[in-house]
């Protein structure tokens, strides 16, 4: 019973503690000014320019941290406070976003392993809830493992998704820091937005592969 109630704080807890260490950092640093005095959209522009990739647009997006980079029209999208704004975090988020794009645009084997797992992770997370408790009630086995294999195929999506984000971070804080956009003393300001971020992937990969495990030691319990 004890291990059950930890098991599920831990799927609760550990997502809402992510996503309060983004919202406290971002807060906080959304009201930083930057002192290069450059927009999200100006740091997002510059950055592309410098790596040749003028074709590679900068649009506005509705919404709070809705910023993401779109491979399939090679747009990095940006929140409007992000867009618009002078932040510390502005820049930050605006740096990461094109380091997917830069990414896509050197071939970054982890980005292209991610995108290839789309159609199997989508299918996964539809069907293997539907597969898992089909297989619980109705006592069949098999249909429990057609369901975790289906959520395996998810859960190695979020996995690989971390690679792909901490690369991105990576690329935007040595690109901030070498086109001169941040200064010495907004480096480490820089990385509080840019870990905070990378926290909620963390959070959403330990708890994707705590519920896999969880079915499998069911299914393994089944079977003797």
């Amino acid at each position: 019973m004890a291990m059950f109630l930890i098991y599920f704080a831990a799927l609760l807890i550990l997502p809402l503690w992510a996503q309060s260490k983004v919202k406290s950092a971002y807060k906080k640093y959304s009201k930083i000014a930057n002192t290069s005095g450059m927009t999200g959209a100006q740091v997002a522009r510059k950055i592309l320019n410098d790596n040749g990739m003028y074709d590679v647009r900068v649009e506005e997006t509705r919404g709070v941290l809705t910023d993401h980079y779109d491979p399939r029209s090679k747009v990095v999208r940006l929140s409007s406070e992000n867009y618009h704004g002078h932040s510390v975090a502005g820049a930050a988020i605006a740096a990461h976003e094109v380091g997917h794009a830069i990414q896509d645009n050197q071939d970054y084997a982890f980005l292209r392993f991610r995108h290839s797992l789309v159609p199997v992770a989508s299918i996964g997370s539809n069907m293997s809830y539907f597969l898992i408790l089909a297989g619980i009630f109705m006592g069949a086995n098999n249909l429990l493992l057609l369901g975790i294999l289906f959520m395996a195929a998810a859960v190695l999506f979020q996995v690989v998704t971390l690679p792909v984000e901490f690369n991105a971070s990576n690329r935007a804080m040595d690109q901030l820091v070498s086109t001169g956009i941040i200064s010495n003393n907004e480096e480490r300001e820089t990385k509080k937005v840019l870990n905070a971020a990378a926290l909620t992937y963390v959070a959403a990969a330990a708890v994707a592969v705590l519920e896999l495990l969880r079915f499998v030691l069911m299914y393994l319990n089944n079977r003797e």
